[in-house]
């Protein structure tokens, strides 16, 4: 039995709670561009966001923010998906509404979710909760498929679009070099060696200078 959910269903059925390390839970839905399914996007990095709803002054300003800031994304080959619980036809009125008066052509697809069953298995809304918005909820999904990491902010508090795409920047690199990013690190700053593992490690950074073994920047060389 497949594990895709098809949101064209009413039963009950529950998708997989979402978590770091984990598959992200794959589902089929409707888009306003078109039908997606999330597997559908293996094989390169995905930044899939919910926003409590349509038509309201946080989520416009951070959707005009995504668009514009797209180019940025594709050239880290990175996708971008959003959802909310309105009715496509709601979000097919918000966008054309965004071209007309702010002369911004939302591109990426955006979710409906009506039953609220990718809201709840992504913790987008609490199976406990009195309210059918969800919460700025953003994760970030490897071409593997894997969430890599997530970050959710209150109603009231809108999103960095410039935040987002360092912590991507940050999670290519860590792949790509086998290294960490440091507090506040940018494209083009010094990553961290991961901390050593053993006695021989720490005492090949212990360089007699003062440095700390266990912090240590990458050299050029490295």
């Amino acid at each position: 039995m497949s594990d895709t959910m098809d949101l064209s269903r009413t039963d009950d059925a529950k998708l997989p709670s979402a978590r770091i390390g984990a598959t992200a839970p794959d589902f089929v839905a409707r888009t306003t561009e078109g039908s997606v399914q999330l597997s559908g996007y293996r094989g390169r990095w995905l930044v899939f966001f919910s926003h409590p709803a349509d038509f309201t002054p946080v989520c416009t300003s951070e959707f005009i923010a995504f668009q514009k800031q797209i180019e940025r994304f594709n050239d880290l080959e990175c996708d971008l998906l959003g959802l909310s619980v309105d009715s496509l036809y709601a979000h097919l009125a918000w966008v054309k509404d965004i071209e007309a008066r702010f002369d911004v052509r939302i591109s990426f697809p955006i979710i409906e979710d009506i039953s609220m069953s990718i809201a709840r298995a992504y913790g987008m809304i609490h199976d406990e909760s009195d309210s059918t918005a969800s919460v700025r909820s953003v994760f970030f999904i490897d071409p593997q498929g894997v969430i890599r990491a997530m970050v959710h902010y209150p109603l009231a508090v809108g999103r960095s679009v410039g935040e987002i795409l360092r912590v991507l920047a940050a999670l290519q690199t860590s792949d790509t070099d086998n290294v960490s990013t440091p507090e506040g690190w940018m494209p083009g700053d010094r990553p961290v060696l991961s901390a050593p593992s053993n006695m021989h490690e720490a005492d090949a950074r212990s360089t007699g200078d003062g440095a700390a073994w266990y912090y240590t920047l990458r050299g050029v060389d490295q």
